[in-house]
């Protein structure tokens, strides 16, 4: 897995001051993408146990909320496996932090067994994850008063205490 950028003082991908991990590789290229160069597989840098470790130093100061997991498409196959690695290290040292993840994948179509994208990490991924942004972004729906999400499309989706997205309590405020 390659990453293009880590942001250690984000506030526009959550609630909270936040440290963002924007991974690349992305097979959805959506026009309008706030992010094309990334969609190469191989655009950035290797994912490594340094950048894990620089991940995990960045999450330690008590003002940082949490972990934002983005890029262009942290679900493509290729990444999960590297995220769940470290959502998992993220949940075990930082219980009090949340997660969140925006993905361009559907969660009922594409992430459930069955789906396009899962794969034999995704629901462990999944069941670390706090809050999932879903869906493409497209262009003829853009809206820049929707809070967290790009377009009117996308879902702000909650997980359940039982590690389940319940996409029946949406986080929809504007």
């Amino acid at each position: 897995m390659n990453y293009a950028e880590i942001k250690k003082y984000d506030v526009a991908n959550g609630p909270g001051v936040r440290v963002s991990l924007f991974v690349s590789g992305c097979r959805h290229r959506c026009p309008g993408c706030f992010n094309a160069e990334a969609w190469d597989f191989e655009a950035g840098r290797p994912y490594t146990k340094e950048t894990e470790q620089e991940i995990l130093s960045a999450l330690a100061y008590d003002y940082i909320k949490g972990l934002s997991l983005l890029g262009v498409e942290p679900f493509e196959p290729e990444n999960q496996r590297g995220l769940a690695g470290l959502t998992a290290l993220v949940r075990g040292r930082y219980p009090r932090k949340d997660i969140w993840c925006y993905t361009g994948f559907v969660y009922e179509t594409d992430l459930l067994p069955g789906g396009r994208a899962h794969t034999e990490v995704t629901d462990r991924l999944l069941a670390d994850i706090d809050v999932l942004v879903d869906g493409p972004f497209l262009q003829e729906r853009k809206d820049l008063s929707l809070a967290f999400r790009g377009s009117a499309n996308q879902r702000i989706l909650l997980r359940t205490g039982d590690g389940r997205v319940d996409i029946s309590s949406r986080f929809d405020r504007r």
